[in-house]
């Protein structure tokens, strides 16, 4: 039954993408010009992404810790990365940020343009240069007071578990002087797997927001923020699939 649920889902998602896009198109053209930083686009987007958990009963998604992303305040925002569908449920948030996203995703059509309605940040994987000027995006929309939202690892675990990050994030809250929210994602990977295209369609995904961190507890060195995230993001998924058991 998955399967046939899955070329349903599929089939909703695209029709739904058209129309939605076009409403975020109008909203974009109305509010941009008093929205500089695209909040009311990024909202809307919001809702078109999570609407798909809601519109499934049998997807049971929990967000715990939400109170510790501010909204008037900026972060560095990271979370571990299990597949597609953890851009789709971090939007269940709903909280302003701007997505690193990589490049191959522009060409995708209405998703990759509503990528550019939002001003999102792009990257070309691999590319010097590309990763630069990324950096530089970054840096420019937290001086905007812009938030910013990063998969570490850089690409999908194929097992669930989190693995080595790289440097970006941390560098990026430590020379803007902002604070790290760690974000632990659980459930997405069995939801839908690197490498299948079939959907479980009666699941549970949690989400758990911790506190944020402050550059300043680790001497504003981005590695040993780095090495501290990523054994708290590593022991409260451990502990969250514990409670589980």
């Amino acid at each position: 039954m998955n399967a046939v649920f899955t070329v349903l889902f599929v089939i909703y998602f695209w029709i739904s993408s058209v129309v939605l896009f076009c409403v975020n198109a109008v909203i974009c053209m109305v509010v941009a010009p008093f929205d500089p930083l695209r909040r009311a686009v990024h909202g809307f987007t919001n809702h078109w992404c999570y609407h798909y958990f809601q519109f499934n009963p049998f997807w049971k998604v929990t967000i715990e810790g939400i109170e510790h992303i501010d909204p008037k305040k900026k972060y560095v925002m990271i979370a571990n990365h299990n597949s597609v569908a953890d851009i789709l449920v971090l939007s269940g948030m709903y909280r302003n940020f701007k997505w690193v996203a990589k490049a191959e995703v522009l060409k995708v059509p209405f998703i990759g343009w509503n990528m550019l309605l939002n001003q999102y940040i792009v990257i070309q994987r691999g590319d010097i240069k590309s990763i630069k000027e990324m950096m530089q995006n970054c840096k420019d929309w937290l001086n905007r007071g812009a938030s910013i939202m990063l998969f570490p690892e850089g690409t999908r675990s194929p097992d669930g578990d989190i693995k080595q990050f790289r440097d970006g994030a941390f560098r990026l809250a430590v020379d803007g002087k902002v604070p790290l929210v760690p974000i632990v994602i659980d459930g997405t990977h069995d939801l839908v797997e690197k490498g299948r295209k079939v959907i479980n369609f009666s699941h549970r995904i949690r989400i758990k927001v911790l506190p944020p961190v402050n550059t300043s507890d680790f001497d504003n060195s981005s590695g040993k923020m780095r090495t501290y995230v990523h054994s708290l993001m590593q022991s409260t998924l451990e502990q969250m699939r514990g409670n589980e058991a």
